[in-house]
Order: structure tokens, then C-alpha cells, then sequence
């Protein structure tokens, strides 16, 4: 009885997460999850990796980047181990589960956010319609995560916690301070929900739909975000 107890249980953990992952990704039902976990990871590299390498110089972006050109590749560091008090585990939790926004600008420029910061390899892959990447599944789940590049910061744990945008540039291995944002120094311009801050980036706090936007050079003006319904 105890089997078929744990067995009811997973199947229920299962579909919890099937419908929270419908109601955030929008995805179009069609998709089919692509072959190997080489070819996602493959692919996430030709989308953002490649862009980066393109754009950087000396570690540092070209001034001129591209849009949409990644800020700085996916950590391959991580393996489960606390990260600035952030912890990790094999399954998402959903016991505390909401989401924050991320943009960042580069001279004017939008920069990318990567898919899979926080999020263990081999990692399962699923092609959305405009040809980027969901990641789906990784051997580990950091309390903070990207499922993709749409700049949304997942932020699921099994209670409630208060995390900083400090905490996500850990799990990213990027620094982040109001000189400089990854590898990309300058002044750094802040707005919190549309609003100037002038306080230390790093310690923004990730309430609930949050949206965060890093302006690295020039000042662009704060760009409004709306959650999809369900996130």
C-alpha cells in the first residue's frame, strides 16, 4: 500500500507541475521535445552561446554588441552545491512558487538573459515556436532559475523565502555591483518596477513580479513588462 501511495503521490507531483508549466510557458501544444540532450544543449549554444563569443572581447562585450546577444554564457560550474544561500534539488518545488523579470542593456543594446542558469546539465530541451529553447529538465534545481530567454527569474522552493538579485548573479558566476553587470563595466543605471534605485543592485529583492531593468552605459528609458496571465 505504501508502493502504491508513493506511486499516487508522484503521479499527482507530476501533473502539478505539467499544469504550472502550461500556464507559464504558453507553449504551443504541438511541440514535441527535441531528440538527446547533446542537440538542446547544441542548440541553446548556437542561440545564445555563440552570440556571446561573437560580441566579447578580451572578456568583455564589444560596445558595440548586437541585440539580443547574451550577456554571458549559462555557469557551468554548478553541480547542486549552495550557492549564496541558495540551495538546490533534483525536482522543482512549488510550495513557494512566483516569478520575477530581468532586462538588461548594454549601451542601448538588449542583452539576453540565458535559458538554464541555475538549472544542472544534461539538461531535457524543448523547442518553443520562435525557435528558442524551454529547458525543461536538469539534474538539478536551483531555487532560482531560467527556463529560458525571456528574461522571467523562476523562483520555486519548497517555502517561502525572500531572495535577491545578488543570489540569481551567484548562480549565474557574474558580478554584479553599480559599476558593472557581468563582464561589462560602466555606469550602471537601475530601475525597480519602473522606478530610479539608487541602492546596490545586488540587493534588490525578488518579490512577486518584480521586473528588474540593468542599463550599462547609456540610459535607456525603464520598458515596461507584463506577466502573462498565470505567472
Amino acid at each position: 500500500m505504501a508502493a502504491q501511495g508513493d506511486n499516487n503521490g508522484s503521479r499527482d507531483r507530476r501533473e502539478q507541475l505539467a499544469r504550472a508549466r502550461a500556464e507559464e510557458q504558453r507553449r504551443d501544444p504541438t511541440r514535441k521535445i527535441l531528440l538527446g540532450t547533446g542537440v538542446g544543449v547544441l542548440a541553446l549554444a548556437l542561440a545564445g552561446g555563440f552570440a556571446w563569443i561573437e560580441h566579447s572581447k578580451g572578456g568583455q562585450h564589444s560596445r558595440a554588441a548586437a541585440s539580443s546577444s547574451a550577456l554571458a554564457p549559462v555557469w557551468s560550474g554548478l553541480t547542486g552545491q549552495t550557492v549564496d544561500g541558495v540551495a538546490a534539488d533534483t525536482i522543482e518545488h512549488l510550495a513557494y512558487h512566483t516569478h520575477a523579470h530581468l532586462a538588461i542593456y548594454l549601451d542601448g543594446a538588449a542583452m539576453t538573459v540565458p535559458a538554464g542558469v541555475g538549472i544542472t546539465t544534461p539538461w531535457e530541451s524543448q523547442a518553443q515556436p520562435d525557435g528558442s529553447l524551454w529547458i525543461a529538465g536538469g539534474s538539478h534545481f536551483y531555487y532560482l532559475h531560467t527556463h529560458t530567454t525571456d528574461g522571467i527569474i523562476h523562483m520555486e522552493s519548497p517555502t517561502d523565502a525572500t531572495y535577491r538579485l545578488g543570489q540569481f548573479f551567484a548562480e549565474w558566476n557574474q558580478p554584479l555591483s553599480a559599476g558593472q553587470v557581468g563582464p561589462d563595466k560602466g555606469t550602471v543605471t537601475v530601475y525597480v518596477n519602473g522606478a530610479r534605485y539608487d541602492g546596490d543592485p545586488a540587493a534588490i529583492t525578488l518579490d512577486p513580479h518584480t521586473v528588474i531593468q540593468l542599463d550599462i552605459g547609456e540610459d535607456v528609458a525603464p520598458v515596461p513588462y507584463s506577466f502573462a496571465a498565470g505567472l
